[in-house]
C-alpha cells in the first residue's frame, strides 16, 4: 500500500471518530479556567466565535460532534479524584470523554452556538433536577410496615396520573409544568406532549423527570402544582391545572386558573390576561385507583 493511500484511509476513518466538545457557556466559568496556562483564550467572546468555526469546520467535513456543559469546578474535582493535572490539555480530555458518557449533550446540527448554548443548558437543568428528585425518592426507603419502597410506589402512580391527565386533555400540543416547593431546592419540570391523530409524542427524558418530580411531590406532600396549556388551530388555548394534595392531584377551579395567570409573581398586582385564551376547570381524571398512604 503506498504512503497516498494510507493518508486517504486515515482521512476516511476520521470520519467514523464522534467527538464532544466541552463548551464553557458564561463568562463566569470561562475565567475560571484562565487560571490554567496552557487554556490560552483571553476572551470569552472570541472562544466562543472560535468553537462555532470549529464545528462548522467539524460538519462540513462530515464528523458528528456533540457539545456537552464544560463546568471549571467538576473538572477541578475530577482532576483531584483521577489524580491527573488539570493544567493539561489531555486531563481536559479525558473529563470530557467522561461528561459524554454521563453527562448531558446536546448534538451540533449546523444550529447557531446561540441557539445550542440555550438549549445545552436546559439539557443540564433538567438532568440535575431529575439526579435531585430521583435521590430524595429514593431516601423515602421503604414501608416500615408493608415493606413497599415508597419512592417506587409514589413513582408509578404518579405515571398513572400523567398518563391520565394526557388522555383527558383535547388534541393538539400540550405543554405541562409542574412545581414542588417543599423541598430543599424548588423543583420545576416541564413537558411538551403533542398530540396527533391521536398518537402522543413526547421526549422520554422529559417525561420521566416530569413524572419523577410529581412522584416526589406527593409522596412527600410538598406544596406545588400541575398546569397545562393545549393549543390548536382554528380554537382558543387552554389553560388548567391541580394543586398537589397528598397523594394526588387537586382540581383548581378556573378563578383560582384566572388568578395565578394574571398576578405578577413577585409584586401580587393583577396583569391583563392573554386574549385567545381560555382559563377554565379541568377535566375529570376519573378512578385511577386508591392512593397508597401507608398508614397502617
Amino acid at each position: 500500500m503506498t504512503h497516498t493511500d494510507s493518508l486517504t484511509m486515515r482521512r476516511l476513518l476520521r470520519r467514523e471518530i464522534a467527538g464532544t466538545l466541552g463548551l464553557l457557556t458564561d463568562e463566569h466559568d470561562f475565567r475560571a479556567m484562565r487560571r490554567y496556562r496552557s487554556f490560552t483564550f483571553e476572551d470569552h467572546q472570541t472562544y466562543l466565535r472560535q468553537v462555532e468555526a470549529l464545528l462548522k469546520t467539524r460538519a462540513a467535513q462530515g464528523t458528528h460532534t456533540t457539545v456537552a456543559l464544560f463546568d471549571p469546578e467538576e473538572y477541578a474535582d475530577y482532576c483531584a479524584e483521577k489524580g491527573l493535572d488539570p493544567d493539561n490539555p489531555s486531563s481536559r480530555s479525558r473529563f470530557t470523554a467522561e461528561l459524554a458518557a454521563t453527562g448531558p449533550t446536546v448534538p451540533y446540527e449546523g444550529q447557531p452556538l446561540t441557539d445550542l448554548v440555550p438549549t445545552l443548558v436546559d439539557e443540564a437543568v433538567r438532568q440535575a433536577t431529575w439526579d435531585y428528585a430521583s435521590t430524595l425518592l429514593a431516601r423515602l426507603g421503604s414501608c416500615a410496615t408493608c415493606g413497599e419502597d415508597l419512592g417506587r410506589s409514589a413513582f408509578t402512580r404518579a405515571s398513572a396520573l400523567l398518563v391520565r391527565i394526557l388522555d383527558t386533555a383535547p388534541p393538539g400540543h400540550r405543554h405541562l409544568v409542574c412545581s414542588v416547593s417543599g423541598t430543599a431546592e424548588p423543583l420545576v419540570a416541564v413537558l411538551h406532549a403533542d398530540d396527533h391523530d391521536g398518537a402522543t409524542e413526547l421526549d422520554e427524558a422529559e417525561a420521566l423527570e416530569f413524572t419523577t418530580v410529581l412522584a416526589l411531590g406527593t409522596a412527600t406532600r410538598s406544596p406545588g402544582g400541575l398546569v397545562m396549556r393545549t393549543s390548536a388551530p382554528g380554537t382558543a388555548d387552554r389553560v388548567y391545572g391541580w394543586r398537589l394534595r397528598g397523594n394526588g392531584l387537586e382540581p383548581l377551579t378556573a378563578g383560582e386558573v384566572f388568578d395565578a395567570y394574571c398576578t405578577d409573581a413577585e409584586s401580587g398586582e393583577l396583569i391583563s390576561p392573554e386574549s385567545g385564551v381560555d382559563y377554565c376547570a379541568p377535566p375529570d381524571l376519573g378512578d385511577i385507583g386508591p392512593a397508597p398512604h401507608h398508614q397502617h
